[in-house]
């Protein structure tokens, strides 16, 4: 394993998963700074992929969770815990942020443990327990699969007998599944569409990973989570000591995968909520997902690692894109253009940041 130093041009590995073309901004970033950093990607999902680590030299490790399939997440998280422990590398982003990582039964008992403020969710194993906790339930009643990020999966249950049903077609039926069709919400439709016919290697694989969405259905467990009455919630990223925000529009009922944005200056108690919560945990890679509580302050609906980004910027004031940074108990806004690559440049640059300054 390689050490580091000032002056030292680090070397990476990306960690890449099972869909061939989820790291692609991890390339470009790299590509961008092929000055200060060197990369090669190792595949998590082949055989090999320990040893290649451990004799590759490597000052760091980026990583790509699998958000696909639980099979794919959960062999994904095996492989990085069992890297933690036997290279000590530092990892952006890190195995903590990834345990959490499209798996929101997984985040349900984490904010619950750690006492975060967060919409009452309840996670059902059997069907009994289930359908007895519905006839007392209020409505309407958010359900959730575990994994899906942009708003897939996620149903309102308006009564208890729609609730009934969810929760036996969860057991006993096809499954709670996730909208596995292309969200083309977004503008540019026919840009995109262009883009695909132009390439037929990446429409094909695109149609796979869909195919691979579509045939997966949770089976084992039903997520019920309290519904919150909005029309926005607020998006917080924090990447390395950099910090953003703007309100994610409902539509259709969601604001995950909506697409609508508005942005603006983010309340201090908000930045400071989120600041907190990854200062504790080691976070820098992550965006939270929060409602504004209807008795005051903030509720914590998503924790991701990894999440798309449909504009340039993740946070514009004024007109003026930038970020906040923490300095001196007070929060200073930066101008400029921080979000390239879906903010996988900003993740590089934490990563080189703290490897030479060592």
């Amino acid at each position: 394993m390689a050490g580091s130093r000032t002056g030292h041009r680090p070397r990476l590995a990306i960690l890449r998963n099972e869909v061939a073309a989820d790291h692609a901004n991890w390339l470009r970033a790299c590509a961008e700074r092929t000055d200060r950093v060197a990369c090669e990607v190792i595949d998590l999902s082949r055989d090999g992929w320990k040893e290649a680590v451990l004799n590759g030299g490597f000052d760091g490790l980026l990583t790509q969770p699998s958000g696909w399939t639980a099979a794919g997440r959960d062999r994904y998280l095996e492989c990085i815990r069992e890297l933690e422990r036997t290279t000590g590398l530092p990892m952006n982003p890190a195995p903590a942020e990834i345990a959490i990582y499209e798996n929101k039964r997984a985040l349900a008992r984490w904010l619950e443990e750690d006492h975060w403020p967060h919409p009452r969710t309840d996670v059902f194993t059997h069907v009994e327990e289930a359908l007895s906790h519905l006839r007392s339930a209020s409505f309407p009643l958010v359900a959730k699969v575990s994994i899906g990020a942009g708003g897939r999966g996620v149903r309102i249950l308006r009564n208890e007998e729609d609730a009934m049903r969810y929760v036996q077609g969860t057991f006993h039926g096809a499954g709670a599944s996730r909208d596995a069709l292309p969200q083309w919400r977004g503008g540019g439709l026919l840009l995109r569409v262009l883009r695909m016919l132009a390439q037929p290697a990446a429409l094909i694989e695109r149609v796979r990973n869909y195919r691979m969405l579509h045939a997966e259905a949770q089976r084992d467990h039903v997520l019920f989570q309290a519904f919150v009455p909005h029309t926005f919630e607020w998006r917080v990223v924090r990447i390395g000591d950099s910090f953003f925000a703007h309100k994610k529009l409902v539509k259709d009922g969601k604001a995950s995968g909506s697409l609508l944005k508005e942005y603006g200056d983010p309340p201090r108690a908000l930045l400071d909520l989120v600041r907190n919560i990854t200062e504790k945990h080691g976070f820098r890679s992550v965006a939270i997902d929060l409602f504004e509580d209807p008795v005051g302050g903030y509720l914590v609906n998503e924790v991701q690692c990894i999440f798309g980004q449909s504009d340039p910027h993740q946070m514009i004031i004024d007109g003026v894109p930038g970020r906040y940074m923490h300095h001196d108990g007070a929060w200073v806004f930066e101008p400029g253009d921080f979000n390239r690559f879906e903010c996988y440049l900003l993740r590089l640059d934490d990563m080189i940041d703290r490897i030479t300054k060592k």
